[in-house]
């Protein structure tokens, strides 16, 4: 197998390990792109094993990335969510859905969102065990520490995870009427329907990037949220709606003419919806929306 295509072939794998790591589809882009240039330089005699060479490199050029962007994070303007690596109008998933919906929990904007809370080791370390089943001793090798150390950034890592997720949390068909109801009910403005939808203290969470109108903070309880949605029907703004998905879970796609304009995903618990995840920066809507059946690259 020549060096392109032994490249080509973890490119999936290396992908979906920069995204989780970065929550950012275009910074994932760069740093799969630097992984290339590296391997395209190294000498194949040197190379034992081209994947754990591979996933060796983009995992320390995404930690240096992530570094990076956690100190640019400062001055972003309001929440931070991540930037959908997939976007579809497809009515399902082309996978089953059980394992879609496996899928999609692993790179959903709120988990993302919640590995933001995560040091760049510690963030580096789970992921490598959860999501990649990496053992103790190639964790250690690949991010310099030690394999007690790597257990205990991995273990603190999921109570912190554990702790910040909804229990209780609703199967795909359920999840998605709600989600029906509740884009429903927040085109026409209805603040009892939405109210009735929300649990009392939800969060909705809207990044705009400073790019264009959204909450600089989360907006907490059901009813100032349905005041939010109330208000922006009445000002009349002609977005059209309708369910797709976004990174394999179902989302709201809201439409400005033919220009997306944003994309929203929600978390459930208890039959009720917990949480409101609305990406409106467009620079992380440049992503042409798809018409085939569900996301291609969430493995």
């Amino acid at each position: 197998m020549n060096t392109e295509s032994a490249f080509q072939t973890h490119r999936p794998r290396l992908m979906a390990l920069a995204y989780r790591l970065l929550g950012s589809r275009s910074d994932a882009e760069d740093v799969v792109q630097d992984a290339w240039l590296r391997w395209s330089g190294a000498d194949p005699a040197t190379v034992r094993d081209p994947e754990a060479w591979l996933v060796t490199t983009t995992t320390r050029l995404g930690l240096d990335r992530l570094r990076a962007a956690r100190r640019e994070r400062v001055h972003y303007v309001g929440p931070w969510l991540a930037e959908p690596l997939e976007i579809s109008l497809a009515a399902e998933p082309a996978s089953d859905p059980a394992v879609a919906h496996a899928r999609a929990d692993e790179v959903s904007v709120a988990f993302l969102t919640l590995l933001e809370q995560l040091g760049p080791e510690e963030r580096a370390a789970f992921l490598l065990k959860e999501a990649f089943d990496h053992d103790y001793r190639q964790i250690a090798a690949l991010l310099d520490l030690s394999e007690a150390n790597c257990r205990q950034l991995v273990h603190r890592a999921k109570q912190r995870l554990q702790a910040g997720r909804p229990r209780f949390n609703a199967d795909t068909g359920q999840h998605r009427q709600l989600l029906a109801r509740f884009m429903d009910a927040t085109q026409r403005g209805d603040s009892e329907a939405i109210q009735a939808l929300l649990h009392a203290n939800a969060r909705l969470v809207s990044d705009g990037g400073g790019v264009v109108t959204a909450a600089v903070r989360p907006l907490l309880g059901a009813e100032r949220i349905g005041r939010l949605f109330w208000a922006i029907a009445r000002r009349g703004l002609g977005h059209t709606a309708q369910l797709g998905w976004v990174n394999g879970e179902p989302a709201i796609l809201r439409f400005l003419g033919d220009q997306l304009h944003s994309v929203t995903t929600i978390e459930v618990a208890a039959g009720r919806i917990a949480n409101v995840y609305s990406v409106l920066n467009p620079e992380k809507l440049r992503r042409r929306v798809t018409n085939a059946d569900g996301p291609a690259s969430l493995e």
